[in-house]
């Protein structure tokens, strides 16, 4: 029997978790070095009750916080009813989410596809475009993150994740975010699609120019390509509005893709098309065992409830309020705040990765974004009380650093 490593904590003896998941986790994560045992509100909990006010929501996922009630009773009244069922056989619960997301999207989207992850809804897109068009080859942009299964690689551009599997199988054209121009040169009815985030995430929170994102739209209609817009982390609510198109008139995509907070923390990943995509995809060209699962889309039907034009004026508004507290910071390593309601970064000129330790330090949990940008996605139910908490620990840390 392998021997576990205990820590004596004033008289308490504990499990060393870190110690055992690092023996026995394959090490494709990094290690922050914390051990998490519960969570309340916007907070998680380590082995000691010390918390640390969560302003990563595990990467946009727990939208809610943790121990959200609303979500908890859905979940916890499904788990006595049916957790699993195979999307050969209909159920109450499945038939309701899809027809509740497709009247939420709205747009053009008429069907979706339900996967256990963001990027199984970008792998289902890739195959849908090509299927509906009999062509491999996409546009994508630089700086852009679709997921790290093989198909979304290949959309993705960053060597770091790209090397190891390289060649792909589908071939990409990278031209850089906001680069019109570029589109425009390279953009023909070769093309199967093209691939957007409507802000880049892992780019660094990289915004769209002023009509970038309708002209792009237009250019793919003119030459009879898909748009497949990545919403994965931008939906759902995370820029105050379900979809950050939302925000936008006339911007019609043919495939969306959603996951993160959908299922506020539950796996689940969703594709949505238009007639014209759905039409053409063969009966059983895609599935998934676990996709679409009651127990999951319980706690999905209840998102989109919760998610009402009042609760995502609510997340706006907090957005602008922290992204004001931001800018009011003064500090010579700081060069740009940027975001979009509650998904917002700050560029620093050096020493990122140092203000992300010393913010856990602080008991402020961040995430890296691009290679200089400190990275927020807090839980919606955030107060003002607690982000003016978090502007406070966050000036002490830049305070730290000279130019």
């Amino acid at each position: 029997m392998a021997k576990v490593r205990l820590l004596v904590k004033e008289g308490w003896i504990m499990k060393d978790y870190r110690f055992l998941q690092r023996k026995y986790l394959l090490a494709t994560y990094p290690d922050r070095g914390l051990t998490f045992v519960k969570g309340k509100g916007c907070f998680l909990y380590d082995q000691n009750q010390r918390r640390f006010l969560d302003l990563m929501s595990n990467y946009g996922v727990s939208i809610f916080g943790y121990n959200f009630s609303a979500i908890n009773q859905v979940v916890k009244q499904q788990l006595t009813r049916l957790w699993s069922l195979h999307s050969s056989f209909s159920d109450d619960i499945r038939a309701q989410a899809s027809m509740e997301i497709i009247r939420k999207v709205g747009l053009n989207q008429t069907k979706v596809y339900w996967s256990n992850s963001g990027a199984e809804s970008v792998e289902a897109a890739l195959k849908f475009a090509m299927i509906a068009t009999g062509k491999s080859k996409f546009l994508a942009f630089k700086a852009g993150f679709h997921g790290k299964t093989r198909g979304a690689l290949s959309v993705t551009d960053n060597p770091r994740y790209r090397q190891a599997i390289a060649p792909f199988g589908i071939e990409t054209v990278f031209v850089d975010y906001n680069d019109l121009p570029a589109v425009e040169e390279v953009l023909d009815n070769g093309f199967a699609a093209v691939m957007v985030e409507p802000i880049q995430g892992e780019g660094g929170v990289r915004l769209p120019d002023k009509d970038f994102l309708s002209k792009l739209s237009l250019l793919t209609k003119k030459h009879k390509v898909l748009l497949i817009v990545d919403e994965i982390q931008t939906g759902t609510g995370r820029t105050g509005r379900f979809l950050n198109l939302h925000w936008y008139k006339k911007i019609q995509p043919d495939i969306i893709c959603l996951g993160k907070g959908l299922a506020a923390g539950l796996p689940i990943g969703a594709t949505l098309v238009t007639d014209q995509v759905a039409d053409v995809i063969p009966r059983l060209s895609h599935t998934s065992t676990f996709g679409g699962n009651p127990l999951v889309l319980s706690a999905c039907r209840q998102v989109l409830a919760l998610l009402d034009d009042a609760f995502l004026e609510e997340i706006n508004q907090k957005g602008i309020y922290f992204l004001d507290k931001l800018r009011h910071l003064r500090s010579p390593i700081v060069k740009q705040i940027r975001g979009w309601g509650l998904m917002i970064g700050i560029q620093l000129k050096s020493n990122r990765n140092l203000v992300l330790r010393r913010l856990q330090e602080e008991a402020i949990l961040a995430i890296p974004a691009g290679s200089d940008v400190v990275r927020f996605l807090p839980p919606y139910i955030i107060t003002k009380q607690e982000i003016d908490m978090a502007v406070t620990k966050i000036a002490k840390v830049l305070n730290l650093f000279g130019d």
